[in-house]
């Protein structure tokens, strides 16, 4: 293999607010919507929520501290709304106690040399504004208050921070949270999902709006979105699963990036889904297309693809487990009526199975996709989460669990599959987030999956860096030109 990353790439950590910083009423904070689910009891797999967490919003100098160490050069993190506004509207009080704190932080990050790459919105909507008119459903109003809630990072931290994410993975916001009922606020439906990912594109594209017409002159900084998806692989070579895997790519994928890139809907979704897709006018998709400085991309897998021909891949599997990605799928619309598995035609395994069900590594999976992604939108690409769950993190002593060889080989894998993408296939990756700094909150799995890099003893907050923290730290200073 010839060559290293350009100098200026940009490597680190990411994280999200309601995943690490616990304190859910500290400095004026009132609730999300993912305070009051994961308070909700059976919502949460082992009963816990994000109360304390990672303990951040009093830990953040020893997360410093850990992205200091390990020679990253970029933090992503995200604000939490319900600090910043509580109670979420544009007529509501900004919280000075939160800007002041997050100012703190941010500065820091600076003074150590480390880039703050700041999400808008990582799935904590205040409830305020959930039961005030229904949130992400209310069109007219939430894309108003989502704007109003960027101008105020923008005004507040725009000196600072030069790079935005305005949502991470719409897709899980949508489908998990208003299609499957597995994400807050918990709803079930097969229409109200569709109106959300809708309403996401259109705050997300006012947002960027405001950002480039009245902040990005005197900021000079950019502005994108985050999207989540995994690489669809053909089952084999037969017409009808290439066309699966298509499909399922515009149902993942091309349902929020063609709109945003190119300015339309992708034809095979709006034909299946028909008048329950809304529309956008013409003023709205002026403003959608073209909304994103630059691709950002989470990604964690590859799936197997394949049409569903038989009645049982149409009938068996619940919603979750369909959404979470795993062996199933079949008629379910939300990914396209086609079938996911990781098991080959000859039965052998796509690759290393992961804590979770949804993920095995398959490294040459993600060169596919970045290729896909630049030859398809010809926008520079910012991994923005990769990582790995190894097995029995929660159960294993912590001098076992920071032996983590296969998080190592897993990003091994990964971090090689871009650095030929960059250097023999020409593709323009910018940077590399890895999914995460800290074992954490994580969502509907609670405390039982670990993501982390830095193992946490959530009784006590002790951090300890795992074997894959030193290998990050290695490769990339190895592989990043000087």
């Amino acid at each position: 293999m010839s060559g290293k990353l350009p100098s200026d790439f940009l490597w680190g950590y990411a994280t999200a607010s309601y995943q690490i910083e616990g304190s859910p009423t500290a400095d004026g904070r009132l609730p999300s919507i993912w305070d009051t689910f994961s308070h909700t009891p059976g919502k949460i797999k082992d009963g816990s929520n994000g109360d304390v967490a990672c303990d951040s919003w009093h830990r953040w100098g020893e997360d410093v501290a850990l992205l200091k160490f390990s020679g990253a050069k970029v933090y992503r993190f995200s604000f939490s709304w319900s600090r910043i506004i509580p109670e979420g509207g544009r007529d509501d009080l900004i919280n000075a106690d939160a800007i002041e704190h997050y100012r703190y932080f941010i500065e820091a990050l600076v003074k150590n040399g480390i880039k703050p790459i700041a999400t808008l919105y990582h799935w904590d909507l205040p409830q305020a504004l959930h039961d005030r008119y229904g949130g992400w459903l209310n069109k007219e109003e939430i894309v108003q208050d989502y704007v109003n809630y960027a101008r105020t990072c923008f005004r507040y931290f725009g000196d600072l921070v030069k790079d935005w994410i305005t949502h991470n993975e719409p897709w899980c916001v949508s489908v998990l949270g208003y299609g499957t009922g597995a994400f807050a606020p918990g709803h079930k439906s097969d229409t109200e999902h569709w109106i959300v990912a809708h309403n996401l594109i259109v705050a997300h594209a006012y947002a960027v709006k405001a950002y480039r017409e009245e902040f990005k002159a005197s900021q000079g900084g950019q502005i994108g979105i985050t999207l989540d998806c995994q690489w669809q692989l053909p089952y084999d070579d037969s017409a009808e699963n290439v066309a699966a895997a298509q499909r399922g790519l515009a149902f993942k994928l091309g349902r929020f990036a063609d709109p945003i890139y190119k300015g339309y809907y992708p034809a095979v979704v709006k034909e299946m889904i028909g008048d329950r897709l809304p529309d956008f006018t013409e003023e709205e998709i002026a403003v959608v297309k073209d909304s994103s400085d630059f691709f950002g991309l989470n990604t964690y897998t590859t799936q197997l693809v394949r049409e569903c021909l038989l009645n049982y891949c149409c009938t068996q599997g619940g919603l979750v487990s369909i959404l979470f990605l795993t062996e199933d799928g079949g008629d379910n619309e939300i990914q396209g009526k086609v079938e996911y598995t990781f098991t080959r035609p000859d039965g052998t395994q796509l690759g290393k199975q992961a804590h979770v069900p949804w993920l095995q590594s398959y490294p040459p999976g993600f060169r596919s996709l970045l290729n896909h992604l630049w030859e398809t939108y010809k926008k520079p690409i910012y991994v923005t989460e990769n990582g790995f769950a190894a097995k029995g993190e929660n159960v294993l002593p912590v001098d076992q669990v920071v032996q983590d060889t296969d998080r190592v080989e897993y990003f091994k894998g990964y971090t090689n599959a871009l650095l030929r993408a960059v250097t023999e296939d020409g593709v323009p990756v910018k940077g590399y987030f890895a999914w995460s700094l800290l074992d954490n909150f994580e969502w509907a799995d609670g405390y039982d999956t670990r993501f982390g890099v830095t193992y946490v003893d959530f009784k006590t907050q002790r951090r300890t860096p795992k074997e894959s923290y030193q290998f990050l730290r290695n490769w990339f200073s190895e592989n990043v030109e000087a």
